[in-house]
């Protein structure tokens, strides 16, 4: 019987993973149950037990953090035993070390260079000029996003088939087949070519595949659920001798598809591996019972999955608070209240997270934490009125209403493009700086003078005129401020960049500029939203210490807090409309697994939110309550509300409270929850 120091903190299914050294793992580990433990305490028992040398263990992680801790961890508990586990890191950094020991074989030098983004983004733009493709159509980040993919599923460009549901695909082929020749030119790779040169030459080299094969006698994967076509056939080839594969992951976080992720390779192990032993951690060290309850009742619903229960030895905690109110705005009043009232008193505000479905959600709440006083931080992005798209929006609005203002016009006088280049801007700058005048007065003068080049001279011109077209409609027309923004964005051309350009951010960004719109709403002129704005960009560079964190779900995969809320469970939100219809089933069960993750963050109170109304583009639109609500288990939830009468002009609202109006004029989702909880 092994009776070592690293088994004696484990429970039995944990001690049975570690112990299990012969043939294919699967380890399920649910959320919160100690996988990283599991990891390393199993490298240490293959060293102690002689099952291999340090540098005959492969150990795979996702992350340079994860692959950091999980060295750390194995060398407290194997002191110098643990010297030589040379083969312990990420998929890239790995694949990076094993290409440059045989990168002839993929015609490569060994002192190959890898390329960043910024360079890939450099090298497609190059391209797309050469090759008269106009990137304000076809954004570089999307021709790379194509590519990845293409790379991902182990394509070199002659495997590539065409899909044709995908219109941009045959544009983006020929110039893949260009990126890769150039690539070759410049002896250099991307992280994508990183694994999947590693595949090509192990196809192509049987001999070199087994030196690997042999060698490793055994391989650890962390976050399997994450891994990709390319990934998961790089690790299959290295297992190909020894079949000592164990593989760490929990199918119920599995939420990144939209980057490659395949969770069949997770469910579809044990038919890979006829003979796979299969593990589950269900014991949970994180969160209360009752969280754990409505999490796992909630994932039951998904088909696709392997199965586990999560249970804890910890006491039931406080029930999952259910809360429903009356639109976003009374949500974002309703929890600032609740953590500013009640939760902060109890826990730090560094453990209050807000996790949201889609980016622009945070605006509400950034704008009642900022009327508070409410110091947070934005985890994972960047503030609202801090977002390129939204400071764009905001330097059109002020270079209408004060025509000095030459930040507001630097910044917007060539976005979009109007032939407008560095050297003109600099000879503007120069011209303001010795006759004391605006950047704006400057580019009159210099027309006026023929001082501007003809191409440029067009493109300023016409700037300048419209410019002076939105003043008239302000200041003799009396437009309303939220309607001038609008004709502001089409006019200039700036809505139609945005849609026409393909991009993967451009949906975040046109949510966001729709969230600004209704954020306006809320402002008599154009005067106190501009004020409003300027205050906000500066009243939280005050604030030490203690934040409340706000992210979206995305982004807290892998943290906890003490308190977590999600708000905007509502159809078309969360689930999410886009998700849905890509991807049909298979998007729904992605979405609920999300929901899993963000319950599963909490580690004592969990409260998920949802409202009757959200103001969206300068309308009030009904809300349904998400299908996943009416997947929470009743017994442990304590439905409510945090809207307080004393602490609101809005009349006092109880969850299951009967209002005293006609039946057409509630929302659907309002009628739709009172018909479940009857």
């Amino acid at each position: 019987m092994i009776n070592s120091e690293y088994l004696k903190n484990l429970n039995n299914a944990q001690k049975e993973a570690v112990l299990w050294v012969n043939g294919p793992l699967l380890i399920v580990a649910g959320a919160g149950s100690g996988k990283t433990k599991v990891l390393t305490s199993r490298i240490a028992h293959i060293i102690k037990q002689k099952k291999a040398f340090p540098n005959q263990i492969l150990a795979v992680t996702f992350t340079n953090k994860a692959a950091k801790e999980m060295q750390n961890r194995v060398s407290s508990i194997l002191k110098k035993e643990a010297v030589g586990l040379s083969w312990l890191g990420t998929f890239h950094s790995i694949c990076a070390k094993l290409l440059r020991k045989h990168a002839s074989a993929a015609n490569l030098n060994s002192n190959f260079t890898i390329i960043d983004q910024d360079d890939q983004n450099r090298l497609i733009k190059n391209i797309c000029k050469a090759e008269n493709i106009d990137i304000k159509k076809l954004a570089p980040r999307y021709i790379l996003s194509i590519i990845d993919k293409w790379k991902n599923k182990g394509f070199y460009p002659n495997d590539v088939i065409i899909d044709k549901k995908n219109i941009y695909e045959k544009t983006v082929l020929p110039i893949y087949k260009i990126y890769q020749n150039k690539l070759l030119d410049l002896n250099a790779c991307d992280f994508g070519d990183l694994i999947l040169h590693c595949v090509k030459i192990f196809e192509n080299n049987p001999d070199i595949n087994q030196i690997y094969s042999n060698n490793f006698k055994y391989i650890l994967v962390d976050e399997y659920q994450d891994t990709n076509f390319i990934q998961s056939k790089w690790l299959n080839l290295l297992a190909k001798k020894h079949k000592n594969i164990c593989c760490v992951g929990d199918d119920d976080q599995s939420i990144y598809s939209w980057r490659g992720a395949e969770i069949k390779n997770f469910l579809e192990f044990d038919k890979v591996y006829k003979d796979a032993k299969i593990i589950r951690l269900e014991e949970n060290y994180r969160s209360s019972q009752n969280i754990l309850s409505v999490a796992s009742n909630l994932i039951e619903n998904n088909q696709n999955r392997v199965g586990k229960t999560l249970r804890t030895s910890m006491k039931d905690g406080d029930l999952v608070k259910l809360n429903c109110f009356k639109n976003g705005r009374d949500e974002a009043i309703g929890i600032s209240d609740e953590i500013e009232k009640k939760l902060k008193k109890k826990y730090s505000l560094n453990n209050i997270s807000i996790l949201v479905r889609a980016i622009f959600q945070t605006r509400e709440f950034e704008e009642r934490f900022l009327k508070i006083g409410l110091p947070y931080r934005i985890l994972g992005g960047i503030k609202f009125y801090e977002r390129a798209e939204i400071k764009d929006c905001v330097s059109y609005l002020r270079i209408v209403y004060q025509d000095r203002d030459d930040l507001a016009f630097d910044r917007i006088v060539n976005n979009p493009k109007r032939s407008i280049g560095d050297t003109t801007l600099k000879e503007i700058h120069k011209f303001s700086k010795k006759n004391l005048i605006s950047l704006e007065m400057s580019s009159k003068k210099m027309i006026e003078n023929n001082l501007i080049k003809p191409k440029a001279k067009v493109g300023l011109s016409s700037f300048l005129n419209l410019v002076v077209k939105w003043r008239n409609d302000l200041n003799i027309k009396k437009m309303n401020h939220v309607k001038l923004l609008q004709i502001i964005l089409d006019e200039s051309g700036y809505s139609m960049m945005l849609k026409n350009k393909k991009d993967l951010e451009n949906e975040n960004r046109l949510e966001n500029i729709k969230e600004l719109l209704s954020a306006m709403k809320e402002f008599d002129n154009l005067e106190s939203f501009l004020e409003h704005v300027a205050l906000a960009t500066s009243i939280d560079k005050n604030w030490e210490g203690e934040k409340v964190n706000l992210m979206t779900m995305h982004s807290a995969k892998g943290l906890e807090f003490d308190v977590i809320f999600l708000p905007g469970w509502e159809e078309g939100l969360f689930p999410h409309q886009k998700s849905i219809e890509e991807k049909g089933q298979d998007g729904l069960e992605e979405e609920r697994r999300l929901a899993y993750v963000g319950i599963t963050r909490a580690k004592k109170l969990a409260l998920i939110s949802f409202s009757m109304n959200r103001y969206y583009q300068g309308d009030w639109i009904d809300s349904m309550a998400s299908r996943f609500i009416g997947e929470l288990p009743e017994k442990n939830l304590q439905k409510n509300t945090l809207f307080d009468e004393k602490n609101s002009d809005e009349d006092d609202f109880e969850f299951n409270q009967d209002f005293d109006i006609q039946e057409e004029t509630r929302s659907p989702g309002w009628i739709r929850y009172q018909k479940r909880i009857k």
